[in-house]
């Protein structure tokens, strides 16, 4: 192999540069992480060759130890960035060994403006037996599923039941020991109208809510924020099945013809491919709300007989009668609210306002205004105080219109434990919301930060892991099981949690709690680094917070006392959580001022103050007496 340093790569539409660091399809440049970067790296090098999981791991996380699932998440983006299709592959997953690069390498000696003569590091390869039959069995079944989609002209076909899993009363096999996952795919649009795109979101939606609360304790249903990733990705279902770790997947269609809708669904196993049962439904398009509902009713009927065996006795619609324009608001204030910016929750605040207006009785509306609201003080450093009640009335709000709302109750849930600090009557909230929905990944998210503040380690693992499971590729669920590896002072393992929250996202906000980590290792340096990064999505209380933090654990006071400074001037123009004083001053050893500044956050209700039991930068004050008497009216002796 010539050196790496200079050395330019060809590949079908691609170039990549190894000196400069640079993917790029033709002439413009394709934005890939520094990690999916050097998985791609090693994987052009060795065109033509299985590169194992462990050769991938050591070359991109060397000397770190790292879970399997960041090296599966950071392929994923690769294939990503590469628009990888069932036509178009250019990675094929050797099963338990690793990874092999499909398309031949052209390799440039210098990517200078004198080029040396081209190689090919591979030719194309000659795969083994197995693997052209197994490859060219994916793509005969990718084009057959596409047949299905466009030539489903006969109504109620049922291909074959799965009856491995009939689970009759005293009837049947028996019980398989783990819960069945299933992937909703995003809808296809079929109308030819990306105007119609809303329809088919909606009845995405509209299946998620309907499976997830068919059989829980059977069936796990992975979130919206996860396959929303794989909306016209065209992914591979056996990439799918791996990413997401599902047995199953349903993937459908709409298409509008005049006055009439046709959508389509169909059942796939992921393991050989299968095709369980496949549907079609032909109706008026009178109301497309009332037909979103009664066709997920009605394919979460056949996904019951399929998995259970049983049929309910009549249709009870969960759907209520919101506009369009409404709902179509409310995911828009999902897309935002995911995100997890100061910017994009008042957005996504925003688009949920819009929705209740629109429909008042849209109770998911008025729980996604009230997590939006109970979040946003964490996010802006605002006084939590501004933002509690608007947060409490959409709660209560959203139980009014639907007692049995999960998201409702994981919303208080979050409110009673970070204003009221009553942490018996959030934890059963928690549990209420888990009771009502054992799919709904924010709840089992925020039951695991709740189980964190309280110092109930294990149990906190238990419950992000159960998050993760149904959203495996969500952001904040991975940021936050960094979190607990941290505040259990397991340095090592937060550190290399959140760096591969950033390889994803390098400016996602709550991985950069990463600085806490540094500090506490003494990484200073990196700790700067990362606070610098990140100041452009941050607000200035919060960049002058952790500057003065990280200088002062570092010992230069001068400079520690300079940025509390600046923050004191930041002041005088915008609320400030006196939660960021207090890690100020915390950082620099006052521990009289930094008491002081906690007493003014309890007299305002700052909901940083769950976090006094387990963060490392109140060590200092632990055994004073007066850290401890805060401790009991926090609820957190």
């Amino acid at each position: 192999m010539t050196s790496l340093a200079n050395n330019l790569y060809r590949f079908g539409e691609f170039s990549l540069d190894a000196q400069s660091r640079v993917l790029k399809r033709g002439a413009e440049a394709v934005p890939l992480t520094r990690k999916a970067f050097d998985a791609l790296f090693l994987l052009i090098q060795n065109a033509g060759r299985t590169v194992t999981k462990d050769e991938l791991m050591g070359a991109v996380w060397p000397g770190s130890f790292v879970e399997e699932s960041n090296l599966t998440q950071t392929i994923f983006m690769v294939r990503k960035a590469l628009d990888e299709t069932a036509d178009r592959r250019y990675i094929l997953t050797v099963q338990g060994e690793g990874y092999r690069f499909l398309v031949p390498v052209t390799e440039v000696g210098s990517s200078g403006p004198e080029p040396e003569k081209e190689t090919t590091i591979a030719p194309p390869m000659a795969r083994d037996e197995h693997e052209i039959q197994s490859h060219s069995h994916l793509g005969s079944l990718s084009s057959w599923r596409s047949a299905v989609i466009a030539l489903a002209a006969v109504a109620f076909v049922l291909i074959t039941g799965l009856s491995i899993w009939i689970w009759r009363s005293g009837k049947g096999p028996a019980e398989p020991p783990h819960r069945i996952m299933l992937a909703v795919l995003p809808f296809q649009n079929l109308t030819g109208d990306a105007a119609q795109e809303y329809v088919s979101d909606g009845l995405t939606e509209e299946m998620l809510t309907q499976l997830g609360n068919l059989n829980p304790q059977r069936l796990g249903v992975i979130a919206r924020t996860s396959v929303m990733h794989y909306k016209d990705a065209h992914t591979p279902l056996d990439q799918i099945g791996r990413e997401l770790n599902v047995q199953y997947v349903l993937e459908g269609s709409v298409r509008r013809e005049s006055e009439r809708v046709r959508i389509t669904a169909q059942l796939i196993q992921v393991k050989d491919q299968t095709h369980v049962w496949a549907r079609q439904y032909d109706r008026e398009l009178k109301d497309l709300l009332p037909l979103e509902g009664e066709v997920a009713h009605a394919i979460a009927q056949e996904i019951q007989l399929t998995f259970d065996g049983r049929k309910e006795a009549e249709h009870q619609s969960v759907v209520s009668q919101q506009s369009f324009e409404g709902y179509d608001l409310y995911l828009k204030g999902l897309y935002f609210f995911n995100k997890r910016t100061p910017a994009d929750l008042q957005e996504a605040i925003q688009y949920f306002q819009q929705a209740t207006a629109k429909d008042p009785s849209y109770a998911p509306a008025y729980a996604g205004l009230a997590k939006g609201y109970a979040i946003l003080s964490a996010y802006s450093g605002q006084p939590g105080s501004e933002f509690m009640p608007k947060a409490r009335a959409a709660a209560m709000k959203a139980l009014e219109i639907d007692a049995s709302s999960s998201e409702a109750h994981t919303a208080l849930a979050l409110i009673i434990q970070n204003h009221d600090w009553d942490w018996q009557t959030s934890e059963k909230e928690f549990r209420r919301a888990i009771e009502l929905n054992p799919n709904d990944a924010t709840a089992h998210h925020w039951y695991a930060e709740h189980l964190m503040w309280r110092g109930r380690f294990d149990e906190a693992l238990e419950q992000s892991g159960r998050a993760r499971q149904l959203d495996p590729l969500s952001l904040i669920i991975a940021a936050d099981n960094g979190a607990i590896l941290y505040f259990s002072r397991k340095y090592d393992a937060a550190i290399e949690k959140w760096r591969s929250v950033q390889d994803m996202d390098p400016v996602f906000m709550r991985a950069h709690l990463i600085e806490g980590a540094y500090v506490e290792k003494r990484m200073f340096t990196e700790a700067l680094a990362d606070n610098e990064k990140v100041r452009p999505t941050i607000s200035d209380a919060a960049y002058w917070s952790w500057r003065a933090y990280i200088l002062g654990r570092a010992g230069q006071m001068t400079e520690a006392h300079s940025a509390i400074h600046q923050l004191l001037e930041t002041e005088k123009s915008s609320a400030v959580d006196p939660i960021a004083f207090a890690q100020s001053y915390a950082g620099t050893g006052d521990k009289d001022q930094a008491l002081a500044w906690l007493e003014k956050a309890y007299a305002r209700r700052s909901n940083g103050l769950t976090s006094l039991k387990v963060d490392p930068a109140y060590d200092l004050m632990r055994g004073d007496q007066r850290f401890e008497d805060l401790l009991r009216r926090v609820g957190l002796e």
